[in-house]
């Protein structure tokens, strides 16, 4: 630096200051001195709000919403008992409004069957209505009549949409594994889906065709045929010819 050069501090320093607030940076980050090259620390576990329902005028504060897992099933161990409590207030039906229709036909049975639930025209007897005939006539066919078979349904009352509530399956099912163990049948015909969801975890069209072997506490055993509920085969009377072979495969060797 020459002689006749000075070097002006104080205006070097207010043109840095004015660089910095041009940049944003008009302000101190803090008082204290930081350590600007520290690793960062850890944050802190996010805390999870409570969820409340919305408060009304003049109402108290809700209380935070809690979820309730399903308390256990505790099932009557004898038919008879099991039987009683199916039409009872326990049951998970009925709150559902509508009738609760019984199950029918002999506590021993070699052959029970097994529909998802009553229909609209059933009253005091599952398939007591229009599909009362056809049913009669499928029964017919393999040589049985109702007296002869024990007869329930996966849903003891109809749901408003005519087929068995997802959320209301986990229940219903565990009732019916519970209700074919206290009759243990030698065969049992499931009639539509949710009946074979129930035995044996999935839709007709992929357990139709033959013999499924469902086992029960004691080494008592079950053979399971799923096949097209009556009223599917009303609908669609093609369908009726694989009716007609699984009726065939329920019945083989049982009236021998």
């Amino acid at each position: 630096m020459g002689a006749e050069q000075i070097f002006d501090w104080n205006k070097a320093a207010a043109s840095t200051l004015e660089w910095w607030q041009a940049a944003g940076v008009d302000m101190l980050a803090s008082d204290e001195p930081f350590d600007w090259l520290a690793a960062p620390e850890p944050e802190a576990e996010p805390r999870v709000a409570e969820q409340r329902m919305p408060e009304r005028r003049g109402e108290a504060p809700a209380a935070p919403a809690v979820a309730v897992a399903r308390a256990p099933l505790v099932l009557p161990p004898t038919l008879e008992g099991f039987l009683a409590w199916r039409l009872g207030s326990d049951a998970p039906e009925a709150a559902w409004g509508g009738a609760l229709v019984p199950a029918s036909g002999p506590a021993v049975a070699d052959v029970m069957i097994l529909v998802d639930c009553p229909e609209r025209d059933d009253r005091d007897a599952l398939l007591s209505g229009e599909l009362a005939r056809l049913f009669d006539r499928m029964l017919a066919a393999i040589g049985l009549t109702r007296a002869e078979v024990h007869l329930a349904a996966v849903a003891a009352a109809r749901p408003i949409a005519g087929r068995v509530p997802r959320e209301a399956e986990a229940a219903l099912f565990e009732i019916t594994r519970h209700h074919v163990a206290l009759v243990a049948p030698k065969r049992l015909l499931a009639l539509g889906n949710a009946a074979s969801r129930a035995l044996l975890a999935a839709d007709v069209a992929e357990t139709r065709g033959r013999l499924h072997l469902v086992e029960h506490k004691g080494g008592r055993r079950t053979e399971v045929v799923a096949s097209h509920h009556p009223r599917l085969l009303r609908e669609r009377p093609a369908a009726k010819a694989d009716a007609w072979r699984d009726l065939q495969l329920l019945i083989g060797g049982l009236q021998a």
